[in-house]
């Protein structure tokens, strides 16, 4: 097999907009899979992808396709469709030569599409603009058709009309793919170069790392180094991505395959590293490589303590087939001892919630999430801020830097006023507005992470009636007015409910917390004061009044001082009840203040 019959390409498309399906026909027709194994949804094999009909983890599979009676083969690198998973894509994306570009015919360009777009064409991709869902009656051909030109600049005739579910146009899809797609260069004679655009975790073999071969050969049993780990290994088995892995010998310039080295730890195995040989190196790296950092950290704690172990193995291995996900262990005055975890995004930490109650059989209780923030100490020393329990004290700290992103979002016009007043009450600044269409538009906001943290997300589909679509990603760090909201429970300060606020909303917040915690608290035998104070100030008070036994019942008639003795004596019990008394905060209260709104 020659360089000139190879073809390496990638699919691009918004959350459900069809491309898993239309893989399964490209599957079907080129043969890779056999109808005893075709199934809805090959590629996505984790249950949750299937439920939630999104691509959580990248897949690639090779494909042999006849045109004109020569063999080709077809590498097809699935990436995820998610903005948490944006590093991800950009490595599969780094990985190929040309891009099919999948818009759905009854909803139009999103926004993810146009970000994922952008990433193919810096990579300098070949686009094939496919419109699919063709079959459906609501379909929408001329708009979105005139939705792609405007935004790649193609002729009209370049545009393939298909349909994943019927099969229409998938032959038309190949012949593009042939044709159009550049085959890969490189040079087979100079140092291995390699890209490794994902990694799996086998229980038998250990990490599986995908790679990419740019320059040279590798063959079975090389002596490999990773470049930026600095790690060296032995290609123990090396080979193709079919259904399923099938060894080979060597793999050469242009091919996509994997590589098993026994590697037991994902943390070796980062997404984006360069592998080369031991004996004579590639002189630099491929470009691009990033450490992922979480953006996103909040507790888990185990609902019963002893289970705190068990959790700690749950985590471990859902690290290694999840690389992005750190944890540390940390302890709660309200919930005991649990762990820090850091995540991508908020879907990202409801996969992890999800996957340690599935796989693991794991019911936690999950924090308030929060962003890192950077804190700049009066003496000139700058810390990360994981946790608002980390926040230095007024005497100490100087000035505290938040991250913040570049949100855009695109939405139906008659629905800009709410879209921007939701932007602008999260602290966001309007950047750009540009009309796609005469009723699509094209909102560009720059938002602080924090404010976007808890329901962003949900409100914006609700106020939009779920037409908006959303992407972003950071620009950095700026000075931020924050301070540490805590809540006080009969004056003891409760840290899993304490979060990092920016002044403006710490009222308005604080007095929500209150009402919420209020309604929430069982009663009991004495009065519980909810307070939500900066520092030692209180803004905020709501009393849970005590449960009372009617002391004065068998009082009828006789003197008001005989009363008032029975209810002095009651108050001085209450008192001394209150002492030793210890309020618990029920579950429910921690997941009430994520939906505060």
């Amino acid at each position: 097999m020659t360089m000139n019959e190879i073809r390496n390409f990638c699919i691009i498309a918004h959350i459900d907009h069809g491309k898993s399906t239309l893989a399964d026909r490209l599957l079907e027709i080129t043969e890779t899979v056999s109808e005893r194994d075709q199934k809805e949804q090959v590629l996505d094999n984790m249950d949750l992808e299937r439920e939630r009909g999104i691509t959580i983890k990248s897949h690639a599979i090779q494909m042999d396709y006849k045109q004109n009676g020569k063999k080709y083969t077809l590498n097809l690198i699935d990436t995820p469709g998610h903005v948490d998973f944006s590093y991800e894509v950009s490595r599969s994306i780094a990985a190929c030569e040309g891009a099919l570009l999948i818009v759905d015919a009854t909803q139009g360009i999103q926004a993810q599409t146009i970000s994922n777009l952008y990433l193919a064409m810096e990579n300098d991709l070949e686009i094939i603009p496919v419109m699919n869902k063709m079959d459906m009656p609501n379909a929408m051909p001329e708009e979105v058709r005139e939705q792609i030109i405007d935004l790649i600049g193609c002729e009209e005739d370049d545009i393939i009309e298909a349909s994943g579910k019927t099969g229409l146009g998938v032959q038309k899809i190949l012949e593009a793919i042939v044709e159009k797609v550049p085959s890969p260069t490189g040079d087979t004679k100079a140092p291995l170069q390699a890209l490794i655009f994902d990694s799996e975790f086998n229980s038998f073999r250990g990490i599986i790392a995908y790679i990419r071969v740019i320059n040279g050969e590798i063959h079975k049993g090389d002596k490999v180094k990773f470049v930026n780990t600095g790690k060296e290994y032995t290609a123990d088995e090396i080979g193709v991505l079919r259904l399923i892995q099938e060894p080979r010998k060597v793999l050469r310039t242009g091919d996509v395959g994997y590589i098993i080295s026994g590697i037991k730890t994902s943390s070796e195995v980062k997404v984006g590293d360069t592998v080369t040989h031991l004996e004579r190196p590639c002189e630099k790296a491929i470009e691009g490589f990033e450490e992922v950092k979480p953006m996103v950290y909040a507790g888990i704690y185990p609902i019963d303590a002893e289970d705190y172990e068990d959790l700690r193995a749950s985590i471990e291995k859902l690290q290694l087939n999840d690389a992005s996900l750190t944890f540390e262990p940390e302890s709660s005055l309200a919930l005991g001892f649990g762990f820090r975890c850091g995540f991508l995004g908020m879907l990202h930490m409801e996969i992890i919630q999800e996957r340690l109650d599935r796989e693991f059989d794991m019911s936690v209780i999950t924090t308030v999430p929060n962003v890192m923030y950077i804190a700049h100490t009066k003496k000139g020393d700058t810390f990360e801020m994981h946790n608002p329990s980390d926040m230095p004290g007024p005497n100490e700290l100087d000035y505290i830097e938040e991250p913040y992103i570049k949100a855009q979002i695109i939405t139906r016009a008659d629905f800009i006023g709410q879209v921007m007043t939701l932007c602008l009450s999260k602290r966001g600044v309007l950047k750009n507005q540009h009309y796609l269409t005469s009723d699509r538009v094209e909102l560009t906001f720059e938002l602080p992470l924090g404010e976007i943290v808890f329901d962003f997300y949900d409100k914006l589909k609700s106020i939009s009636k779920g037409y908006a679509s959303f992407d972003y990603y950071t620009i950095g760090y700026r000075n931020a007015n924050l301070i540490k909201l805590d809540i006080l429970l009969n004056g003891e300060s409760v840290d899993a409910l304490s979060t990092l606020i920016h002044f403006d909303n710490a009222y308005s917040f604080g007095r929500r917390m209150c009402e919420k915690l209020k309604e929430l608290i069982p009663r009991q035998q004495f009065d519980i004061a909810i307070q939500a104070a900066i520092g030692a100030k209180v803004i905020a008070r709501e009393t849970v009044k005590a449960v009372r036994k009617d002391v004065t019942a068998k009082c009828y008639g006789g003197d008001i001082t005989r009363k008032r003795k029975l209810l002095e004596k009651q108050k001085k019990g209450k008192k001394r009840m209150k002492q030793v008394g210890n309020v618990e905060v029920p579950q429910k209260a921690f997941l009430a203040v994520l939906k505060l709104d």
